[in-house]
């Protein structure tokens, strides 16, 4: 069964996540929404909408927590579903805006943030919780979630694993545009019609453009391994084993810093 519905209303294609329960980044739901991305840039489409379903409690739950390794192995690594995802996102030619409503957590956000524009409903959230699983983000995606979020937000985002409200991410410019429930479908496909109207070559150029503008900032390779290094030992300590078994018992995990 799908678990993405793809609607393309004349120059418009939106996909909705439809995954039962709260939307999980699974490996299924990745690559249908990586060929529903696929299908609308052949196809043209000037703009792309990513959504769930209206009147969804959650967004998304970040990625699926059983597909994680338990043997040690980093999850994250260049060749992750997520990662080639947002990747996906950010080559694709025409603008994507992310619709929120209702809760986004985990690896869901850099997805959001991987958006070019994010237009939310007023009581939606976004919660950064790997620290709660004891899972280390990746430092393509802390720079990826860098690129849109104030320093200060993004470290209490990650440190806390906390839900940050709509109006506080509007404020700090995550958030493009937060609005009441009732009218976010109507306010996002008249952005998107604002969209349509401009010169699409135009935009697939600022779109490339923007983005080799943000990632300009250099890194050196002895700074990279040493970060990758630091990754490694979390991934073979008690810690990381102790987060998984805890989201998947449904406790609160015991970290004890080894």
């Amino acid at each position: 069964m799908a678990v993405v519905i793809t609607e393309v209303n004349g120059s418009i294609g939106t996909i909705t996540l439809d995954r039962p329960k709260v939307n999980a980044l699974s490996s299924e739901l990745i690559e249908e929404i990586i060929a529903a991305l696929t299908m609308m840039k052949e196809q043209n489409l000037r703009v792309v909408i990513l959504r769930a379903k209206k009147g969804v409690k959650v967004f998304s739950a970040g990625h699926e927590i059983s597909e994680l390794p338990t043997n040690g192995r980093d999850p994250l690594t260049y060749n992750d579903p997520l990662r080639h995802l947002v990747r996906t996102v950010q080559l694709h030619p025409c603008p994507v805006i992310a619709m929120i409503e209702g809760t986004v957590w985990g690896g869901a956000c850099e997805l959001v943030m991987s958006c070019d524009l994010i237009v939310a409903a007023d009581d939606s959230t976004l919660a950064i919780t790997p620290a709660k699983l004891g899972v280390p983000y990746n430092l393509s995606g802390i720079l990826n979630m860098m690129k849109v979020a104030d320093m200060p937000v993004i470290k209490e985002m990650l440190f806390t694993a906390r839900p940050i409200s709509a109006r506080r991410l509007m404020e700090s410019g995550v958030f493009n545009h937060v609005v009441p429930r009732e009218h976010l479908e109507g306010f996002t496909h008249e952005l998107a019609m604002q969209i349509v109207e401009t010169s699409p070559l135009v935009l697939r150029i600022l779109k490339e453009e923007l983005r080799v503008l943000a990632s300009a900032h250099p890194i050196t390779p002895e700074a990279y391994e040493r970060i990758q290094s630091l990754r490694r030992e979390v991934y073979d300590s008690e810690d990381y084993q102790e987060g998984i078994h805890a989201f998947i018992e449904k406790r609160r995990p015991e970290f004890h810093g080894r």
